[in-house]
């Protein structure tokens, strides 16, 4: 096994919603899915880990934590994980396998992937993929309109089509974006969701920071990917260490 979940907490979940961002067009899965585990306060119960992952902390408010991180809401019944690294192609299939495997063992109702859609010309519309035909026609029912033919890439690329394959309850949903950073996109997406599952998700912050946001997030990727840079050099020159 390359990728482990790993639990400090358990929370006490009934019937759990699985939110997922990673990074990907217009980092729209990991503003997105951070900004929703900040502003509905929820608690950082878990981490994911696998040797192919950077060999990095991440630093948030004084603490140490992983940049792959899993939050918990008992209050609204909620599960969000996100990452603020790249996956690596390597691990994409298993960490695929390994959420849906983790929304089954905590009995979660449905998984949401937050993701973004490459376009010179964005419009204002919420794209939704489904991985059954009763979640096509809940998507349908909130005006997302469906993707009939095309490609899907990434963690939730994958995890939409194990999730089909195993009639799990899931849907992608997408936004259109022209930039590197989709704060705007985002926020769109989370009110779609909020509509969707029925959480108080208060977006007015994400539009009205939301290149303050930007920023954050891209500094800290870039923090993340110069330090992984440094220790792969080191790593593979004998002159250090």
């Amino acid at each position: 096994m390359i990728v482990e979940f790993k639990q400090l907490v358990k929370p006490k979940l009934k019937r759990p919603v699985l939110v997922e961002g990673f990074p990907g067009v217009g980092m729209v899965g990991t503003i997105s899915s951070a900004y929703l585990a900040e502003k509905m306060q929820m608690t950082l119960v878990g981490y994911i880990q696998s040797s192919h992952f950077p060999p990095i902390a991440a630093i948030h408010n004084f603490i140490p934590v992983s940049p792959a991180r899993i939050y918990a809401s008992e209050k609204y019944d909620l599960i969000v994980l996100f990452s603020e690294f790249i996956i690596p192609a390597e691990v994409v299939y298993e960490l695929s396998q390994r959420i849906l495997q983790f929304a089954k063992e905590n009995n979660a109702s449905a998984i949401y992937s937050l993701a973004g859609i490459a376009t010179p010309k964005p419009d204002q519309r919420i794209y939704g993929i489904a991985s059954t035909k009763k979640m096509g026609e809940q998507l349908k029912k909130q005006g997302i309109q469906l993707i009939k033919e095309g490609a899907t890439q990434g963690v939730s690329g994958v995890l939409i089509s194990e999730c089909a394959a195993r009639n799990f309850p899931a849907a992608n949903l997408l936004v259109q974006t022209s930039s590197p950073m989709e704060p705007a996109g985002s926020a769109k997406l989370l009110d779609k969701l909020s509509e969707l599952v029925r959480i108080p998700v208060d977006t007015k912050p994400l539009l009205a920071e939301g290149k303050v946001i930007e920023q954050r997030i891209k500094d800290s990727m870039e923090k993340i990917k110069s330090l992984h840079s440094k220790y792969s050099q080191m790593d593979s020159n004998p002159a250090y260490g």
